[in-house]
């Protein structure tokens, strides 16, 4: 029998970097049993440089990444989520939408890689260190008995990976 798949959705303000590796990460970590995606308050309007670097990297595809508002996730032909994580603390503080058929939702705050100043080996550093945390929340996260766990149960271990990674 096949386990349905799980809709996320990841915001951050920018939707250029954070957001951006997190849907990759999921999408890839998830096995078929997500989708994900990706969306900011205020999209940058382009994914970061150094975000696209490294997901290229990983070996991840790239191409069809973009910047995008969470307008495109509140209308009535989005997806029917069924989790939205904010990754960032901007928009952990934001009025969000109202999403159709409230989804569980976590705040994931991970440290911005695109502020961070200093050298290009400076920089590449805090972008694979998001990317190091994002990925072992979102393994974390998949390796839930989702199909198992009651509304509070999921929404306890939900703040536990947001809280320390595990």
């Amino acid at each position: 029998m096949n386990e349905r798949q799980y809709q996320v959705l990841f915001l951050c303000t920018g939707n250029s970097a954070r957001s951006i590796i997190a849907e990759c990460v999921l999408n890839h970590a998830g096995g078929g049993r997500f989708r994900a995606y990706s969306a900011g308050s205020a999209p940058a309007g382009a994914v970061h440089p150094f975000t696209l670097r490294l997901l290229e990297r990983q070996g991840f595809a790239i191409d069809a990444l973009r910047s995008k508002s969470w307008d495109e996730f509140s209308g009535t032909n989005a997806p029917q989520l069924d989790f939205v994580f904010t990754v960032c603390d901007r928009a952990a503080r934001e009025p969000c939408p109202v999403w159709p058929g409230q989804p569980m939702s976590a705040h994931w705050g991970i440290p911005d890689p695109a502020a961070v100043g200093g050298n290009e080996a400076e920089r590449h550093l805090a972008f694979a260190e998001a990317y190091r945390m994002l990925s072992n929340r979102i393994n974390a996260f998949v390796s839930l008995p989702l199909a198992s766990l009651d509304r509070l149960s999921l929404a306890q271990h939900l703040e536990r990976i947001g809280a320390d990674g595990r």
